[in-house]
């Protein structure tokens, strides 16, 4: 309704030495081609979460990535942004 461009599972391919591999990582949702947001149900975010933010902002080329945990008592609890 607000004009905002939505796409969910994007997939993220890998380019090396010309060659564009398919390497299955796919992106939760993407909004207007510039945020990117992952969702977790999980009972803490750990490092190995922030690891896969990084991974997938470095590949996809986008600066702004937004983690939610819906497993928690508050939502805001569950915000992570991460800006590369």
């Amino acid at each position: 309704m607000r004009g905002l461009s939505v796409a969910r599972q994007v997939a993220v391919p890998i380019f090396y030495d010309g060659a564009t591999l398919d390497a299955g990582y796919r992106l939760d949702i993407v909004v207007n081609n510039a945020i990117i947001i992952e969702v977790k149900s999980v009972d803490a975010l750990t490092a190995i979460h922030r690891a896969q933010l990084m991974t997938y902002l470095k590949l996809s080329k986008l600066r702004l990535r937004i983690l939610l945990n819906v497993n928690v008592g508050l939502f805001k609890q569950g915000i992570r942004r991460v800006i590369l």
